[in-house]
């Protein structure tokens, strides 16, 4: 049996790896803010899920706006409750991509 098909499927493996950082770093543009259904800072890795547009936001109960820092080591998560801001966390990330919080 050849390892080249395991070979091939490891480095593809390591892409879609790779790639996953990418998408992850790249959602989250320093600076900017995004809004999210659910906010875990337990979850590690953390990822952030899947962002809610403008008009999904607003047909919410309760969302998070969470907003990276200009070195995108540390964010501000923004609790909305009714569109209320009903409180505020900062945390660091780590180089494993888990949540401190400050």
């Amino acid at each position: 049996m050849s390892l080249f098909p395991k070979t091939l499927r490891s480095l593809v493996a390591l892409c879609l790896l790779a790639l996953s950082h990418v998408a992850i770093a790249a959602a989250l543009t320093p600076g900017m803010p995004y809004y999210f259904e659910s906010f875990d800072p337990i979850q590690r890795p953390w990822e952030p899920g899947e962002g809610l547009n403008i008009e999904e936001v607003f047909k919410n109960y309760q969302f998070y706006e969470i907003v990276p820092d200009s070195d995108g080591k540390e964010i501000t998560v923004h609790h909305y409750i009714q569109s209320r801001k009903a409180g505020s966390e900062q945390y660091r990330v780590m180089p494993d991509r888990s949540l401190q919080k400050k």
